[in-house]
This record gives C-alpha cells, structure tokens and sequence, in this order.
C-alpha cells in the first residue's frame, strides 16, 4: 500500500512540473539591455596640498599607515568635487560629487568609493549613490549604482570610470559614464 502512495506521489509532483514550468528552478539568462537612462559626466578632484585652501575640493582625514607608503594604503578622503559636462575644470557645474575614497591595498593602486552626485539644476533635479572598487590600473573601472532620489528615484546601474587626467598627488579628473538600468 505504501508503495502504491509513493509512487502516487511521485507521479503528481512530476506531472505538476510538467504542467506549470515556471515552478521548475530555471531561469531565462540575463539579457543585456540598453539603458533607460545615461549620463557623461567629469569628476574633478583637487587634493588639499597643505597651501591652496581655497581651490580645494577635497582633503586627507586619516593619514598613510606605515604599512605601505608607497600606495597610500589607509590613507581617507572626502571630498565635495565638482561635475561638469565637459573635461575643463571651470565650466559650469552640472551638481557635486560628495563622499569618500580610501585606498585599500598595500601592494598596488586601487581606491574603494562611496558618494553621493547632487544635481540642483535645470536639467536634472535629486541624487545617486554609487560605491564600488576603483582598480586604477585597469583602463576602465565600473562601480555600482545603487540608489537616487528626485529624478532617479531608486535608480540602479553601473558607473564606468576613466581616469581623464591625473597630475601628480593634486588634482584628477574621471569621467563617468553613468548608465541606469532600472528607473522609475
């Protein structure tokens, strides 16, 4: 008689499978698509060097550790940088880049992020939260999106970053490459 159930059983949970597929734990591969949303823009870094308060858009809040001088390992920024449109440093401002980075290996390069973009401006109005790695050595770097607000309310995608332009420990310039691909 149990054998009987068994086999009962067995035969209805196949046949459910059978007849309503989407039960089953398959899943359609991921289909790259093209962005709802996209924005170039340039991130302009200018390092306080201990002399130009003025022109600063950023300054160290922890120092290098002993651990490795050589690749700034420890060492915290935060910064209130500018984003134009274009790579020239006194176009006008589109919004503001404020967070911070800090770098995080001790035997090469690289940087990890967390800010915030500000938009108050004509064309857009909100934030975007974007966080990430940066691998400085790599040509291109993506960091996620993983938030907004206003316009790009709960915003996600990806933010590719190029270095434009660096000059010496200073002044940097990125320029992002922000594409959302979910928005509301």
């Amino acid at each position: 008689m149990s054998t009987i159930v068994a086999k009962s059983s067995i035969l209805l949970v196949l046949t459910f499978m059978l007849v309503f597929p989407s039960v089953s734990a398959t899943r359609n591969p991921f289909e790259e698509s093209k962005p709802c949303k996209r924005l170039v823009l340039y991130y302009h870094d200018t390092l306080f060097n201990g002399t130009d308060a003025t022109n600063a858009t950023s300054a160290t809040v922890a120092n290098i550790t002993g651990l490795d001088r050589e690749h700034k390992f420890g060492m915290l920024v935060v910064f209130n940088d500018p984003l134009t449109k274009d790579h020239h440093l006194l176009s006008p401002a589109v919004g503001k880049a404020q967070g911070f980075y800090f770098y995080d290996m001790k035997d090469d390069y690289t940087a990890w992020f967390a800010y915030t973009l500000v938009f108050n401006s004509s064309e857009h109005k909100g934030t975007l939260n974007i966080m990430g790695a940066d691998l400085m050595y790599e040509k291109t770097r993506d960091l996620s999106v993983v938030g907004g607000t206003g316009d790009f309310f709960m915003a996600r995608g990806i933010c590719t970053f190029q270095t434009d332009t660096f000059q010496g420990d200073y002044y940097f310039r990125l320029k992002m490459d922000i594409k959302l691909y979910e928005c509301y």
